[in-house]
């Protein structure tokens, strides 16, 4: 080996190195390496997420299409809810939670256990109204009100607790009182061989003990609803015939409310089938809406005067009397949120969401109870204060009812103290007629289930027109106590 070459050989090997282009060349290829691999990884993190959005808004168009699942076949037959809450299942569990009992501040009822009897086996029912508010006896004396009469419970209890009231129990009534208390779709088809009039007016005629056998639970689905369409109808004949008389004289004659009703209507008049006032019409107490002159308390009132109607004779006064009854569909007509365009479902039911679909919330309750979905769906402010609203409503009707209530007890015992003194039919004519029309337009306040909040300034309209009757009535006592020597001394 040469000396060069041993040189050469003696001397250490360099490492490769690269110039600090060359460096930075590798550096980006690398980091080049690294990003595809972070996009493809983001692509397909990005891609999995469309994909699976695509797929749950192709789930919930399909849920929109097909609302229900059919699980079984209904028809017009098809009367037990439980068989239509296999197709409709959230709606059924909330129509299975009207058996809760909550009270609010001024209506609804938590039950109170009592002994069973063989008269009535109800180991629970709410509590007496005339018992905590004795002047109701006064206005009702003589009638069965004023014997038994409670705060009304959910609908799952409407039927129980119409066959064991005393005044069912204690009293004759017709058959026609179970149109509002039960499911009588069924009944009415049967009695009238598929005729629905004919077996409503058979209905109507029986003794109310021979018309309970009829029936054998509380308003269903089959009563609000068509089976096939599931669209909502009317299978009440006495609200048919008077809401075509309503919309007649509104400039809709020969109106057939199940082929011309609007659905934001339906959402209304399907609760108003029961939610009114009425009449048992005739020696067949056909049940009847007494509409013919408007739905104001007022306008009904000279449609009884005008027919000449009585429920009762006055066991204190001897005036001929009328009861109201539930009239809600009327005083929630002279409102605020009627004249809006909200329903009746729109408040009681409100819709609620699960998954796609929009419920009805068929838990048919205050909207008190479910300020959130009934309450804030429009208004915007918070619950306490949509809350402090409708009690501050409620709370002067209730202070105006009382006042009214007074002022009819008064008068009664006027009246009664004058038929003591000796006064007769012609003296008392007068005030008794006074006495009557008060009278009933204080019990359409009170018998409103809303306490007024349907429309407080016409529950209040309603009122001071009842003050007013109250004092001409006085007034008439006075004048022919003044005009009649005899009675005049007897009445001082």
């Amino acid at each position: 080996m040469s000396a060069k070459e041993n040189k050469i050989a003696r001397t250490p090997r360099r490492p490769l190195s690269l110039d600090p282009m060359a460096r930075l060349r590798v550096r980006r290829g690398a980091t080049s390496t690294g990003a595809l691999i972070g996009v493809a990884l983001i692509t397909a993190i990005a891609a999995f997420g469309v994909m699976a959005l695509l797929m749950n808004i192709a789930e919930r168009k399909q849920e929109g299409r097909n609302p229900f699942f059919r699980v079984v076949e209904l028809t017009d037959d098809t009367h037990d809810p439980a068989q239509w809450g296999k197709n409709f299942p959230y709606q059924y569990d909330s129509y299975k939670r009207t058996v809760d009992m909550l009270r609010t501040r001024f209506g609804g009822s938590e039950a109170e256990p009592r002994t069973p009897t063989s008269k009535d086996p109800r180991e629970a029912a709410s509590f007496s109204r005339v018992e905590e508010d004795p002047r109701l006896k006064v206005m009702w004396a003589g009638y069965a009100f004023a014997v038994d009469f409670r705060e009304e419970r959910g609908h799952a209890y409407m039927l129980e607790d119409q066959t064991y009231t005393e005044r069912v129990t204690d009293f004759k009534q017709p058959g026609t009182c179970i149109n509002c208390h039960a499911s009588t779709y069924e009944a009415y088809k049967k009695l009238g061989d598929g005729d629905l009039q004919a077996g409503f007016d058979k209905l109507n005629a029986m003794p109310y003990s021979e018309a309970r056998t009829h029936v054998s639970r509380s308003v269903a689905c089959v009563d609000c609803h068509d089976a096939e369409s599931m669209a909502l109808r009317i299978t009440r004949p006495a609200f048919m015939k008077a809401i075509a008389i309503v919309k007649e004289s509104q400039g809709l004659p020969g109106y057939d409310v199940n082929r011309d009703a609007t659905r934001q209507e339906m959402r209304s008049f399907v609760c108003a089938q029961c939610h009114v006032e009425y009449y048992f019409a005739g020696a067949e107490k056909r049940l009847t809406y007494p509409w013919m002159k408007g739905l104001k308390a007022d306008e009904i009132l000279a449609y009884y005067t005008e027919t000449g109607f009585k429920d009762w004779t006055h066991a204190k006064t001897g005036a001929p009397m009328l009861k109201a009854q539930h009239p809600e569909f009327e005083m929630w007509n002279q409102g605020t949120h009627a004249r809006a365009g909200v329903s009746c479902a729109d408040c009681h039911m409100p819709y609620t969401r699960v998954g796609a679909m929009k419920v009805s919330d068929h838990h048919v309750r205050s909207p008190l109870l479910n300020i959130a979905n009934a309450c804030q769906t429009c208004h915007k402010a918070s619950e306490a204060e949509l809350l402090d609203r409708a009690e501050t409503i409620q709370s002067r009707t209730a202070f105006s009812l009382g006042l009214a209530l007074d002022a009819l007890v008064e008068l009664v015992n006027d009246i009664e103290a004058r038929m003591k003194a000796g006064a007769g039919d012609s003296e008392l004519e007068e005030a008794r007629g006074w006495h009557r029309k008060a009278s009933f337009l204080i019990d359409f306040v009170s018998a409103e289930n809303s306490s007024g909040f349907h429309a407080d300034q016409e529950s209040v309209r309603v009122l001071t027109l009842a003050l007013d009757y109250c004092r001409k009535g006085q007034n008439a006592l006075r004048n022919r106590a003044t005009s009649i020597p005899g009675v005049a001394r007897a009445a001082q």
